[in-house]
């Protein structure tokens, strides 16, 4: 086939191209973005180094290998030039400033890491690469599958990585030397390319795991398969499993792991500036940029039932005629009652099929549809917990939406906004009398305006009034009362009459 031909077939996707020459020797190895794209241009009629212009009048044939992502390419190549040796790459073999990814197999629990020193014994070096940049995005697609360490020295407790699923713990006995081993010898693979081969060994320890009914750990093989089907198909790897996760899948008896969850709360005094909040969370962790807030428009008085009804509405009708994504589990704040008005309103909207839960205060029972008694979660149990964070999140970011609205529509006055200004300059762990309020606010003797206007305070936990107490060291006025202020000041070392 002529090399016109050739380039013709070529796709416009990430991948390696080798030049042959006339003998089938390997005279050069590159990886391009766009294949097509990158091979055509070495033989358009352009002026060239007189380097590339020598090697490319001997190329006779032109092969590839695709790959999905150009970091994916970049590893690849790197391989292939240190294993073909061809000729035009003599830069990239001699030079040895050029980055390389070293394995540390000499290690009890050896890492991956980005290093320019290939000198060092018993390790395994990869490379050289190019490109720095790429480079470190290689090295991070292949940590958010294949759980290595991240750190140099191993620290002798867990580490933030850890927490967030992109470790898989060796510092503190989490995984075996054997486990943890299985998983270097599936990154060699990746490294070396032989992308089947890995995908067959992970399949055969999945298939092995599930016979045994290991299903914790056949899961945590099926995800790493799916994260390396998502790379060879061009797309993110989905991000390492939060393992609080598996466990509220497991207690709530659902079919899929709860990724995305959203949580609901109700915020009202007496009926007055009720709203409602919305939190995300995804894989454990709350993603504010798809938080949301509602201010109550068609319910009157105090019914958080038919409050929870219309935020419910208002949040799934509308993401249905966006067509967003629904997410795999619905969390209410409330009891049973709460509950129920959540689905009948939810299955007004459609068969959405979205499984909901409640979490009452009192006892922190935890109740799903179709039940009547509340699930016996233990007080220590991850999934538990996990609820617990969405549930205290949802209740503060209705509370603060609250208190704006408050606020919002409190007049203060100039007096009563110097009054709070010079209240935030008194240090923490300070009190002041109110005659120092009212003489640096130039009102030496408006200890009784200075009093109301702490006792209307709109900004309870903003602004310190409670610094601020009468001659006699007692406490003064003060929005929450006496024994809240109190308690405020003892808790920051201070004590009062």
């Amino acid at each position: 086939m002529g090399i016109a031909k050739a380039i013709k077939k070529l796709p416009a996707s990430p991948g390696v191209y080798i030049f042959f020459g006339e003998k089938k020797e390997t005279l050069y190895i590159g990886k391009a973005s766009n294949l097509k794209k990158r091979v055509a241009s070495y033989f358009q009629k352009k002026s060239h180094a007189p380097k590339i212009n020598a090697m490319v009048s001997r190329v006779t044939r032109v092969d590839y290998i695709p790959t999905a992502t150009a970091e994916e390419a970049l590893i690849y190549e790197a391989g292939l030039i240190k294993q073909k040796k061809p000729k035009y790459n003599a830069e990239l073999k001699d030079d040895k400033s050029y980055p390389l990814l070293e394995l540390t197999v000499k290690d009890k629990f050896p890492g991956l890491f980005i290093t320019r020193d290939g000198k060092k014994s018993g390790a395994l070096y990869y490379g050289p690469y190019t490109n720095v940049k790429l480079l470190k995005k290689a090295l991070a697609a292949i940590k958010s599958v294949f759980p290595l360490r991240s750190c140099r020295k191993m620290p002798k407790k867990p580490c933030l990585k850890a927490h967030i699923g992109t470790c898989v713990s060796p510092c503190d006995g989490s995984i075996s030397e054997k486990e943890y081993g299985k998983i270097v010898s599936e990154v060699k693979l990746f490294l070396q390319g032989k992308m089947g081969s890995l995908l067959k060994k992970l399949s055969d320890r999945m298939l092995k795991a599930s016979g045994s009914m290991d299903y914790e750990k056949a899961l945590a093989l099926k995800e790493r398969i799916e994260a390396l089907g998502a790379i060879q198909r061009g797309r993110k790897p989905p991000p390492p499993l939060n393992r609080d996760i598996t466990e509220l899948k497991n207690a709530l008896g659902l079919k899929a792991l709860p990724f995305h969850i959203e949580a609901f709360d109700i915020s009202n005094i007496q009926g007055k500036e009720a709203v409602g909040s919305m939190v995300s969370f995804f894989n454990g962790k709350p993603q504010k940029s798809e938080y949301r807030r509602f201010r109550i428009k068609y319910t009157s008085g105090i019914d958080d039932y038919a409050m929870i009804r219309e935020v419910i509405k208002r949040r799934y009708t509308r993401l249905l005629k966006e067509k967003g994504r629904l997410p795999d589990l619905i969390l209410i704040d409330g009891g049973k009652g709460h509950l129920r008005a959540a689905g009948e309103e939810l299955r007004k909207i459609g068969p959405l099929n979205i499984r909901l839960v409640s979490i009452a205060k009192a006892k922190e029972d935890v109740y799903t549809e179709g039940k009547k008694k509340p699930l016996g979660l233990s007080r220590n149990s991850s999934a538990l917990m996990l609820i617990m964070r969405m549930r205290d999140e949802a209740h503060r970011f209705a509370i603060s939406y609250h208190k704006f609205l408050r606020s919002k529509n409190l007049k203060i006055t100039a007096f009563q906004k110097k009054v709070y200004k010079t209240v935030s300059l008194i240090p923490r762990g300070e009190t002041r009398s109110y005659k120092w309020v009212a003489e640096k606010c130039g009102f030496p003797k408006a200890y009784r305006a200075v009093g109301r206007a702490l006792r209307r305070n709109p900004y309870i936990g903003k602004v310190p009034c409670h610094r601020v107490i009468k001659s006699d060291g007692s406490p003064g006025g003060f929005a929450k009362g006496k024994a809240a202020k109190k308690a405020l000041l003892r808790g920051e070392g201070l004590d009062v009459k």
